[in-house]
């Protein structure tokens, strides 16, 4: 058994939502108990016990939608002059690059980023992945990084028809063979959804193809109007909007995850909610991408369960949070907008999605919850409290503030050190397969 304690203590329960001095007792990758320091210590003194030294332990952050084969595009550059559309950034940039990655690459992208996420706070990620160089076992490879590194990893492969009708049924059939094999799996660390790119690079017949074969009761992982482009594509193709079409194939429900949502009308928001489908925002993807600012609000009222995510520009929630805050209030020129809605979509929204898909509680500190703690390096100068903690992580967090990360009852990082991870060695050898990659990338 494992004790986390000697610190402010933010469950995300609502009948209990903060304790002054609090402790976390994990066992067996679950929560046994939470209370407050002294006592679990004393009903469980054989137990190895972690001080926090007064840091806020917390919940583990769940990020929900990211590409994690975008860890080896910081610092390159493909295309001068810059592109002017989202289309040529897709095309001059990440299609440039998914085109080239072969499985090492793919593998030592995966060990980055997710040693990324634990010195964030990130205990499990919804990863949404392309890799058109090489296809076949390019989700086990991801997935057995999440293994060794601890990580929760719920993967997909994005089908689409751009590298040809080949490459498209590849996908489908990894999407499949991974689905079946985490059916199997007894990590508790992995799940698997059909990955689809977006409706502007799907044919009806690739939507049906993947409909067809798609395991009974699976969800979909897609982008649905990210771009204007994907819009103008269904409406000059297909007479009608992008929701419209999904809702025809039967790809929309309960199970399925909606990326951006940035250009759904009313009419689309109507669709998503009477289906049931998810959706999750990206706030500082949109935004370097200057494709607009989705509805989100109008989202979230509609009763939508709308989460949120980075798309790949990060592995930091809190600094996502940060900036979808901001974002909705400079584009609707209120200042009270999103208070509520943003911090419900990370700690409430996020971990709800993520249980859907695991298959076990998360996000709550609590009994019988998966044991994905953290602990930040924050002293809050004015008091806190059960009605205000949202504030002070707003104000007072970033993601380098997290010195403690617990994922399924196992030590990942603490006081800032990685358990056993050879961080230097890793990043060394991902730095040369990431120059072998541009290589290839320039060379085309």
């Amino acid at each position: 058994m494992l004790l986390l304690g000697n610190g402010p203590l933010v469950t995300r329960d609502p009948q209990n939502p903060f304790l002054c001095d609090g402790c976390v007792a994990m066992e067996d990758g679950d929560i046994v108990e939470v209370g407050n320091t002294g006592a679990i210590r004393a009903r469980y003194p054989e137990a190895e016990f972690m001080d926090a030294r007064g840091g806020m332990i917390m919940p583990g952050l769940i990020n929900i939608h990211t590409h994690i084969y975008s860890a080896f595009a910081r610092g390159l550059s493909l295309r001068s002059p810059g592109p002017k559309s989202f289309l040529e950034i897709l095309e001059g940039l990440w299609w440039a690059l998914d085109r080239q990655l072969l499985l090492k690459d793919t593998a030592a992208s995966a060990d980055a980023a997710f040693i990324d996420c634990i010195e964030n706070g990130t205990t499990a990620v919804f990863d949404h992945h392309a890799s058109y160089g090489q296809v076949e076992g390019s989700l086990f490879a991801i997935a057995e990084s999440a293994k060794r590194y601890g990580v929760r990893a719920n993967l997909c492969y994005e089908i689409s028809d751009r590298a040809g009708t080949d490459k498209m049924r590849a996908a489908v059939r990894e999407n499949i063979a991974f689905i079946q094999y985490v059916g199997h799996d007894e990590s508790g660390l992995l799940a698997g959804m059909m990955g689809m790119h977006a409706p502007f690079t799907l044919s009806d017949g690739t939507i049906e193809y993947c409909r067809s074969r798609a395991p009974e009761g699976v969800g979909y992982h897609i982008h649905v109007a990210e771009g204007i482009e994907d819009v103008h594509d269904s409406l000059e193709k297909h007479g009608k909007r992008p929701v419209f079409r999904l809702y025809d194939f039967g790809i929309l429900g309960d199970r399925t995850i909606c990326g951006h949502c940035t250009h759904v009308s009313r009419a689309e928001i109507e669709v998503l909610a009477h289906t049931g489908s998810m959706a999750a925002h990206n706030p500082e993807s949109n935004m370097g991408n200057a494709v607009g600012c989705p509805p989100v609000l109008d989202l979230f009222r509609r009763g939508i369960m709308i989460g949120l995510g980075t798309d790949g520009y990060t592995n930091d929630l809190l600094e996502s949070y940060k900036v979808a805050n901001i974002l909705h209030k400079h584009h609707l020129g209120d200042p009270c907008a999103a208070w509520g809605e943003i911090p419900t979509m990370l700690f409430e929204n996020n971990p709800k999605m993520a249980e859907i898909f695991f298959g076990k509680p998360i996000g709550i500190l609590k009994p019988g919850f998966c044991a994905d703690v953290i602990v930040a390096d924050y002293t809050p100068p004015t008091p806190i409290d059960g009605t205000n903690i949202n504030a002070h992580v707003l104000f007072g967090m970033n993601g380098r503030a997290i010195t403690t990360t617990i994922i399924n009852g196992r030590v990942r990082m603490r006081e800032r050190q990685l358990v056993d991870i050879d961080k230097e060695a890793v990043l060394a050898r991902c730095r040369e397969q990431a120059a072998d990659l541009w290589r290839r990338c320039h060379a085309v």
